[in-house]
């Protein structure tokens, strides 16, 4: 069985007391294939056979997706590969990620079997509301890859898509919102924090409220570009609340990012019976997703419940590097997920390696 089969049945059927293993065999295919990776880990003096651990892999930075080729030779080349690219707005669109993706099922069974449980586990298709590009209008972004395999799986035949490149249409939008009102059938509302503060504004200067069916839910995906002043994610579950009627616990922030091939989700009572009150928020990662807080100075995995820059193994980046510091702090406890925001400043970690990853790259073309 390949690397890529053992994957997949691994996101089919979970079996955490393999994940170790499994995690270094990734960690090994990935030495062995991903040129600038496998110079990276030379230039530390890393061998695969001297690696115990998942913690011991060595981690990139989410930035240096922006300097280098970090896929797998074979991917790189293969006509059926998916290529994800970053939006670019921290650097200027000239210094976009780019995340090729060689199985882009694999992405698709990770990112379905997390939303299923956590967005849609009373297994309901609903109407849904896409405030963002779906794929076939944005294929670079793998945002609009979930959106659209979501309404594939989630959805009934009443979908709208109210967004372009340019623009989210809020007033298609209400109008969308208030035939489903009427006809008392539930939404799924999917889009970024800056798309639903349009909505909000279109409904407030219109002095109108639209009171959605019970079961409608939102997936609020983050992302602040184009608002003056960000809106924070409690101000969305109580605008989502006011605005539409959608209850606290079916309002659900997922963190994710194009580099990674797995998302995580807010738990609350309606997804994960343990969520303890209705403020209290945390994350869940699927079971072929490793999070851990790293040291910025050591990379060193922090105490349980200690802040550190987030860190992540994911088993579906199998044909790319699973491996990826972010530049995001947070903590896990207990194997909850709290993102605590951006770091201020440059750390270390999030800088790491990126002069070693642009040499790698130019080492590679030149062989």
């Amino acid at each position: 069985m390949s690397i890529y089969q053992q994957v997949l049945t691994f996101i089919h059927r979970p079996e955490p007391e393999s994940f170790e293993r499994l995690a270094l065999d990734v960690f090994r295919h990935q030495f062995e294939t991903v040129g600038a990776y496998r110079s990276y880990c030379e230039g530390r003096r890393i061998q695969p056979d001297a690696v115990g651990g998942v913690d011991d892999i060595p981690a990139v930075s989410n930035v240096a997706f922006k300097y280098a080729c970090l896929a797998s030779d074979r991917a790189e080349r293969s006509p059926d590969a998916a290529v994800f690219l970053t939006s670019g707005t921290t650097q200027g669109r000239e210094r976009r990620g780019r995340h090729v993706v060689a199985r882009p099922d694999i992405y698709r069974a990770s990112a379905m079997a997390h939303l299923r449980t956590m967005l849609f586990p009373d297994a309901r298709r609903m109407a849904i509301l896409a405030m963002h590009p779906t794929a076939d209008v944005m294929p670079e972004s793998s945002l609009s890859a979930m959106i659209s395999w979501s309404i594939e799986e989630f959805g009934t035949r009443r979908i709208l898509t109210a967004a372009s490149r340019e623009r989210v249409d809020a007033a298609e939008a209400i109008a969308f919102l208030a035939y489903c009102e009427a006809r008392r059938e539930p939404v799924c509302i999917m889009g970024t924090t800056a798309a639903f503060a349009a909505l909000a504004s279109g409904l407030r200067s219109g002095n109108r409220k639209i009171r959605l069916a019970a079961g409608s839910r939102m997936m609020d995906t983050g992302g602040a570009k184009g608002q003056i002043v960000p809106m924070p994610a409690s101000e969305v579950i109580a605008q989502a609340g006011d605005l539409l009627a959608i209850a606290p616990a079916m309002v659900i922030n997922e963190y994710g990012m194009t580099e990674l091939s797995s998302q995580l989700y807010d738990a609350t009572s309606f997804n994960c019976p343990r969520a303890l009150t209705a403020e209290e928020r945390y994350k869940i990662p699927p079971p072929w997703l490793h999070v851990t807080a790293r040291d910025p100075m050591t990379l060193r995995p922090m105490p349980d419940g200690e802040v550190g820059m987030l860190t992540f193994f994911d088993l579906a980046n199998v044909g790319s590097v699973s491996a990826v510091m972010t530049e995001d702090l947070g903590y896990v406890e207990r194997g909850r997920v709290h993102v605590l925001g951006r770091a201020a400043g440059e750390a270390r970690g999030c800088a790491l390696g990126i002069g070693e990853f642009a040499a790698a790259e130019a080492a590679e073309d030149i062989r």
